[in-house]
């Protein structure tokens, strides 16, 4: 029987195939029930279809309990269109007079047949071309007599093409991590504004490669194009498969009281299938589905009869080859891979720019900022590690939570949750109230923020992409992640709940950012609603794929090839801008000069002293303490990030600075970072009020008073009362930060 449907099937579909890949084959690895109590069942269904040579070769493995005399219908479907039907009386074809009449029993084929030239010459070429084939054959088998449907049987098509490809990974992975490198290496330089929008953008980027790794982690059943381009974005969930992790990954969950799975191992004798779309299937075998999904234990595969389904997580994990008992613990390793190696290089880099420094091969002033204060920066680079990946570590871990692959696993799971939660949730009450601070003793919330250089290197990764009005957006980032990643991770069992949830979730997001527009600048702020948006219209289509609305196949095909195509131009572009910007962000001399200041003035609180061009600056950098051993990294601070979060220990150290400041009033009288809540002297000698609040919209200072002379000594003493008084030296500025 199977043998002459087989032949029967693939060929009537290469006749039809208006789609298909480079290599000239065509392929079905399952055959798969399509109804309740099917009278037939295969264990082992490999058909594949070779031009070149002309051969059809199968191995077919399955039990039938059908007997006598049967009709059979074959359907094709290609992107959800009907293409072909053609019904079948194996009595009157001789190629199938051994179904006539069919006998129940075991299946065991193992065959090739040749293929005539004429039926070759049937079959377009394109269907050897086109990437992640979207085709079907269905056959039906009916009673002759009493017209009784017996049993129903699919094949997914495939030409062994596909758009989930290493390269793109490669790429994607490489210009994401050579957006941050540029913003450190910008930041180190002196460049602020730069390195804080190639930051910015560097990611968002990232944001979005990992929003498209959580739609393919979702238990929506995917068009084969869908789940293809999905898979690209695996790397940044860390799943990706190394040999001898996997071997590690296995001996810890034996060791922690745990059984691996073996499903890799058992192909040649188990029909896997990864979930996709089912299409045309009749009310009743959709119910039954919905129902054994509801009821599958282990809510991420189905197994009936030797025949396994995988969906969300599980899917992803076998096409990239990895056990589904390994795939938590190959996450887990590559964050702590991660986290291992971005140390080694800030280390590294430490050294090495010390090294080129006393060896004359660097200039001293290069990256003297880093180099003072590097313990406080790759402090706050692991704060970034750890906020790049919170969004991998809460799908992985609370997934774990309902797998429970070992009782280590479990822990790891635990303490890993609690701890990433525990650290951002502080780091982020810290920025708040050091922001709260800033506005009750300045009537803004950037001067503290970005006067003090620690604070600024290590809590900046939170606020520095937004405005400084908007510091306490990423309280609703770090919301946003978290209950997205809960919902991935939890609700493996239900791809519809998922589908809903991620829509609501998605909207909200992208009426926030909209709304809002907290991010530092117009372009940002755009670039971000961008990225929520195409978000927005992925969680629609998801929503469409979880079969909610019970759409034709054909209008699930279609969406799933435009799915595949904006997607794909809208990464290409966030690729090549992130590119482009950091190729200028490194490779210009002053890279600056592209981008506006900022309107919350934080470029008059973060100016660099250590980029000076005159010898009166470098005097007025000596007198300030900001020569060697007297870096602001390293000169007594106030405590900004004690618990009074301000500073509010008044240091010999400042009331000394101030006194020095007055010897050089004479000779070099350049404004420093002022306070919006001090009284400035206007243009003639009288004193210039500040507004008594910030709105974020507005420079909460006059520009123009920056870089200004103080006027007379009499503003000054009033200048220097007012520091004793409130033990803020203004001159605890920083010299950049690093993103």
């Amino acid at each position: 029987m199977l043998p002459s449907l087989s032949r029967v099937v693939l060929l009537a579909a290469a006749a039809a195939l208006p789609f298909a890949s480079a290599e000239r084959v065509i392929e079905s690895k399952s055959l798969n029930p399509c109804q309740a109590n099917s009278s037939f069942s295969a264990t082992l269904f490999n058909v594949a279809f070779t031009p070149n040579n002309r051969s059809l070769g199968f191995n077919i493995q399955g039990v039938s309990s059908i007997s006598g005399n049967v009709n059979a219908e074959l359907e094709l479907l290609v992107y959800g269109y009907s293409a072909m039907k053609s019904s079948l009386n194996p009595c009157d074809n001789e190629d199938l007079k051994g179904m006539c009449p069919m006998n129940a029993g075991n299946l065991n084929i193992k065959s090739n047949l040749d293929i005539t030239p004429d039926v070759m010459s049937k079959i377009p070429g394109i269907a050897y071309t086109i990437p992640d084939l979207d085709a079907t054959v269905r056959i039906k088998i009916t009673d002759s007599k009493t017209k009784e449907q017996l049993a129903c049987v699919e094949a997914e098509l495939s030409n062994g093409h596909s758009v989930d490809q290493k390269a793109v990974a490669w790429v994607t992975a490489v210009i994401a991590g050579l957006g941050l490198v540029a913003s450190a290496i910008t930041s180190g330089l002196g460049h602020t504004n730069t390195a804080a929008h190639v930051a910015a953008n560097a990611m968002s980027l990232f944001g979005y490669f990992q929003a498209q790794a959580l739609f393919g982690m979702c238990a929506v059943p995917l068009p084969p194009i869908v789940a293809a381009w999905t898979q690209n974005f695996q790397w940044s969930m860390g799943i990706i498969r190394v040999g001898f992790l996997q071997r590690m990954a296995t001996w810890y969950q034996r060791a922690t009281g745990g059984t691996p799975t073996t499903f890799l191992s058992q192909l040649s004798t188990t029909s896997i299938e990864v979930q996709k779309i089912k299409r045309g299937l009749d009310a009743t075998t959709r119910m039954l589905g919905r129902l054994l999904s509801r009821s599958n234990a282990d809510s991420t595969n189905i197994q009936h009869q030797n025949r396994i389904i995988f969906h969300g997580i599980k899917r992803v994990g076998f096409r990239a080859h990895i056990e589904t008992t390994n795939i938590f613990f190959t996450g887990y390793v590559f964050f702590l891979i991660f986290v291992l190696v971005t140390i080694v290089c800030v280390v590294a880099f430490k050294f090495i720019c010390e090294g080129l420094v006393k060896a004359g091969k660097m200039k001293s002033d290069k990256f003297v900022d880093f180099r003072n204060g590097w313990k406080t920066v790759l402090r706050g680079i692991m704060f970034r590690v750890i906020l790049i990946g919170f969004p991998q570590m809460v799908v992985l871990c609370f997934w774990e939570l309902t797998q429970r692959d070992s009782a280590g696993e479990v822990v790891l799971a635990i303490f890993t949750l609690v701890t990433m939660i525990g650290i951002l949730g502080w780091a982020s009450s810290k920025v708040i109230r050091i922001a709260q601070r800033s506005i009750t003793m300045h009537k803004n919330p950037a001067y503290i923020l970005y006067s003090d250089p620690v604070a600024l290197n290590k809590w900046g990764f939170l606020y520095v992409q937004f405005k400084a009005a908007s510091y306490y957006f990423i309280v609703p980032i770090l919301g946003y992640v978290l209950i997205k990643g809960m919902f991935v991770g939890l609700a493996q069992g239900n791809g519809t709940v998922q589908a809903v949830a991620l829509l609501l979730i998605e909207a909200g997001l992208l009426i926030g950012v909209s709304v809002l527009r907290p991010y530092m600048d117009k372009k940002t702020n755009g670039f971000n609603i961008a990225i929520a948006a195409i978000n927005f219209l992925s969680a629609i289509f998801f929503l469409v794929f979880s079969n909610v609305f019970n759409q034709p196949g054909i209008v699930t095909g279609v969406m799933g090839v435009i799915f595949f195509i904006y997607n794909a131009a809208f990464a290409l572009i966030l690729l090549l801008m992130v590119l482009v910007s950091s190729g200028f962000a490194v490779f210009t001399k002053n890279p600056d000069t592209r981008y506006q200041p900022m309107r919350d003035d934080r470029g008059s609180f973060i100016k660099s002293q250590t980029q000076l061009t005159t010898e009166l600056d470098a005097l007025g950098a000596t007198a300030r303490g900001e020569g060697k051993g007297t870096h602001a990294y390293n000169k007594p601070r106030s405590g900004i990030d004690d618990d009074d979060d301000s500073f509010s220990s008044a240091s010999v150290a400042d009331r000394q600075l101030a006194a020095k400041e007055g010897a050089f009033t004479e000779h070099y009288q350049p404004n420093p970072p002022r306070s919006p809540a001090d009284a400035a002297p206007g243009p003639n000698g009288g004193v210039y009020s500040p507004p008594p609040s910030y709105n974020g919209r507005s420079s909460p200072a006059p520009s123009s008073n920056y870089g200004a002379p103080y006027g007379r000594a009499g503003s000054l003493r009033n200048e220097q009362a007012y520091r004793s008084a409130n033990n803020s030296s203004p001159w605890q500025r920083g010299a950049g930060y690093d993103h």
